[in-house]
């Protein structure tokens, strides 16, 4: 499944512009609220340097990318929760995605009309903020009320997860995140049938003036106190940049910034955004086969590795061989890296590093 990412934010803040420019799908940007309604989803390939390396040296067929998802959400507005402005069925899009990018403006173009008049990024955040909270607080309520029954009956599970429940309701009802309450041991799927909005990692995407490359203070002081992270953006111009060839791109690039930014902003909220999941990479590739990227969970082995590249391979797991991409790619293939003693035998709890290489042998 790839990781899904939802684009929010108030409207008008830039969300469809920093779409275009992570997809270039061009999908329309108006200076209106509510151009978009249903979510506009693009299917991004996750590029990776080092798998590029890899496939060379392997002598691979062809380059296969792991895929992002960016699904471009409406606008909220304040009294989502209750239903306002369609609230009720962006909130529901919310909800289907692994994290949120909250686009934030923080630009001072006037020619570009502010809901509520002013531009004031963490009066912004705050009214997103609120609607999830009061929408999760919603939520909450209604499944405490269900878990209880059951908790009256003795089920240990039930049990554990009313008491969760509670502790949730008091952080949402103090105006908190529920990211701040770890699901309890006994009850390990109450956040996940909970489908909770604010337990949802957060990058907050600062939509900044053109030129700029800093994310303001007050942005990325907020962001650090929600253990969140911050990029800065400008959607426009990365809009408009997109639509241009590579080479006229970067040509561009030079003349609006005087230290141009090393990353994209593709990179750079992709980056971001796997950064707060705790992914990692991992390849696959050999001779005349296919060279593929895979991401999976920081902390997870190679047997969950090899069920993100089939189920039956996961099933009749027996070893792997595993390598560094840096130590494949200095010995010159397999063969080089098995002299070297750097490609190893491992078996399923090996946990995996960011950049393996490897191969699952397993029996069908």
């Amino acid at each position: 499944m790839s990781t899904r990412i939802g684009i929010v934010g108030l409207p008008n803040a830039g969300k469809s512009s920093l779409f275009n420019a992570l997809t270039k799908a061009g999908v329309e940007a108006a200076n209106y609220p509510f151009t978009t309604i249903e979510p506009n989803v693009a299917v991004v390939p996750v590029l990776d340097e080092r798998l590029v390396e890899v496939a060379r040296t392997v002598g691979a067929s062809e380059i296969v990318w792991d895929t992002i998802d960016f699904h471009d959400i409406a606008g909220l507005v304040a009294g989502a929760h209750k239903g306002e402005g369609l609230g009720n069925r962006f909130l529901a899009n919310i909800r289907e995605t692994h994290a949120i990018v909250h686009v934030v403006r923080a630009h001072t173009d006037e020619s570009v009309v502010h809901p509520e008049g002013r531009v004031d990024p963490l009066a912004d955040i705050e009214t997103i903020e609120t609607e999830l909270v009061l929408a999760d607080l919603e939520q909450a309520e209604r499944r405490v009320d269900r878990v209880a029954k059951q908790a009256k009956s003795g089920d240990r599970v039930a049990i554990a997860e009313e008491a969760w429940l509670r502790e949730v309701i008091g952080e949402l009802q103090s105006g908190r995140p529920a990211r701040g309450v770890p699901a309890p041991e006994d009850a390990p799927n109450a956040l996940r049938d909970l489908g909770s909005l604010t337990a949802k990692p957060v990058l907050f995407v600062a939509n900044v003036d053109e030129g700029s490359e800093e994310v303001p203070e007050a942005i990325a002081a907020h962001a650090a106190a929600q253990g969140a992270g911050a990029v800065a953006v400008s959607s426009r111009i990365e809009s408009e940049l997109a639509e241009l060839e590579d080479e006229e791109a970067a040509a561009m690039r030079e003349l609006i910034w005087t230290h141009p930014p090393s990353e994209s902003s593709l990179q750079r909220i992709v980056n971001g955004a796997f950064s707060l999941l705790r992914l990692i990479a991992f390849f696959t590739a050999g001779e005349a086969k296919p060279a593929q990227s895979w991401h999976l969970r920081d902390g997870l082995t190679a047997w969950h590795a090899a069920g993100q590249i089939h189920s039956d391979i996961q099933k009749g797991f027996v070893r792997a061989e595993v390598v560094g991409w840096r130590e494949l790619v200095d010995a010159g293939g397999y063969s080089g890296a098995r002299e070297r003693g750097t490609l190893r035998l491992e078996g399923r709890d090996y946990v995996m590093r960011d950049g393996d290489v490897i191969t699952v042998k397993f029996t069908p």
